[in-house]
């Protein structure tokens, strides 16, 4: 699996060393790969109103979803992974947490660019190991 890398061929793109991102661009990019996954996975748990579809999935997407998430993958995570995360937990976020707290909203950005850095390292694996993981944990608290 290499879309990324697929979308950078197809649209004459360039290689760049994804090292000198800044945080909030790897959660950028990192936030839609989180919400297509989630999305996906609602989606194929059966055909039902765009309604329920999108109540299913802010049980996920919310930054206090994504905060718990971080807390429980932050044991299985690489030392690199956690050097991401922590970058993006210390970012300085351009815009306000809604309907969050601060310390959510700045977990679900560490969670996000975990996420972007993975994804344009082409790592969409190790992705979903993550996501599993931290999504059995919501749904084993729930």
């Amino acid at each position: 699996m290499a879309l990324n890398q697929d979308i950078i061929n197809y649209f004459d793109g360039k290689d760049i060393d994804i090292r000198t991102y800044s945080p909030l661009t790897l959660a950028y990019i990192g936030d839609d790969v989180f919400d297509l996954i989630i999305r996906t996975i609602v989606v194929n748990k059966g055909n039902t109103s765009p309604n329920k579809l999108h109540g299913n999935t802010v049980q996920y997407v919310s930054a206090r979803a994504q905060s718990i998430i971080l807390d429980s993958i932050m044991p299985i995570l690489t030392d690199e992974e956690k050097d991401i995360a922590r970058r993006g937990r210390n970012s300085k976020p351009h815009s306000k947490a809604k309907n969050a707290s601060t310390i959510d909203y700045l977990k679900a950005t560490a969670l996000e660019s975990i996420v972007g850095y993975l994804y344009l390292k082409d790592d969409m694996e190790r992705i979903f190991e993550l996501i599993k993981y931290g999504i059995n944990k919501i749904e084993d608290d729930s």
